[in-house]
């Protein structure tokens, strides 16, 4: 489900559907408008916002296409509300029946409170893009919504590793982090969050050339503002700066494969099969000028590629 989550976000932000709801209703929005006057009422507050001021509504949005956007990004809110339901309730479930495992209750409740947590940044993100004169929610807010769920699909995947461990040998000791895992994970970690900062700029759109940008290796830029912004906020750096990356990242998982070699086979294909289908994805993405469902199984085996690389830290550090 997380997965799926996250390939919706994709979808959201690429149709340019997440400032489509304006309010924040943790009950009453799960239903959506059922009459042509609640319709009329949601398109009034969305015709409020900087995006349909400065874009949408010059460029002639109708009734029909708020409906289209205003689906994704209340598909988006009802799927997550579900995740969390769907933890939750057998969360309590195990927990009364005593089946939780010594030890495990700390961080299932952390798993639990970091979910709702996601659903806080993922508003704050909304917000950000409905005030002054951003057409875009802040880029900066948009990384901290998908890493937040990269993280827990890490944690995710790292808990239930740990609980089938245990499950087929209840004096097995949790897996450690080791150091090459550890770094790898920084260097992932970096190649992710440049690719939410070109997502929130759209700065995909910065070339539609491979290798090449703008017929040279490196583009122009602006640097007049210091080399920190412009790794933070010009789109045709930051889009560089994630397309070459991309191969220290790659660099460091060829090695924690082949370290996994001996120790999970599976693990080490399920490693390189991720990073070389992102790789000719992300390749596509780009020549394609982002097209939309290229650019959302980009952004859903970079998740795959985070359970792959989570899979294989934890048979590297797992007590033998």
């Amino acid at each position: 489900m997380v997965l799926v989550i996250v390939a919706v976000g994709g979808i959201t932000r690429l149709t340019e559907s997440g400032l489509s709801i304006t309010q924040w209703q943790p009950i009453t929005g799960v239903l959506p408008p059922l009459n042509e006057e609640a319709w009329l009422a949601e398109f009034a507050e969305y015709r409020a916002t900087p995006e349909y001021i400065y874009e949408a509504g010059p460029a002639g949005m109708t009734l029909a296409d708020f409906k289209f956007i205003y689906f994704w990004e209340w598909f988006h809110r009802l799927l997550a509300r579900l995740v969390g339901v769907v933890y939750a309730v057998p969360l309590v479930w195990f927990w009364v029946k005593g089946m939780i495992p010594a030890g495990f209750k700390p961080r299932l409740v952390a798993l639990l409170a970091l979910g709702g947590l996601q659903g806080f940044f993922g508003w704050l993100m909304v917000q950000s893009g409905l005030t002054g004169t951003m057409t875009d929610v802040s880029h900066f807010k948009l990384s901290l919504h998908l890493m937040t769920a990269l993280i827990t699909l890490t944690l995710l995947t790292w808990t239930a590793l740990d609980m089938r461990m245990l499950a087929r040998d209840p004096s097995s000791a949790p897996a450690r982090l080791t150091g090459l895992a550890a770094w790898t994970g920084v260097i992932l970690f970096i190649q992710l969050l440049l690719g939410a900062w070109v997502a929130g700029l759209n700065a995909g759109l910065a070339s539609d050339t491979w290798p090449l940008m703008q017929g040279r290796f490196i583009p122009e830029f602006d640097a007049s503002r210091g080399m920190f912004w412009a790794m933070t906020h010009d789109p045709f750096f930051l889009h560089w700066l994630h397309r070459w990356w991309a191969w220290v990242a790659v660099a460091a998982l060829v090695v924690m494969a082949r370290q996994l070699r001996p120790i999970s086979r599976p693990a080490s294909i399920a490693i390189h099969s991720a990073f070389g289908v992102q790789i000719i994805l992300g390749i596509a993405t780009v020549m394609t000028g982002v097209a939309l469902w290229l650019g959302v199984a980009h952004q859903f085996v970079g998740a795959l590629l985070v359970m792959a690389t989570s899979w294989g830290a934890h048979e590297l550090g797992r007590p033998r």
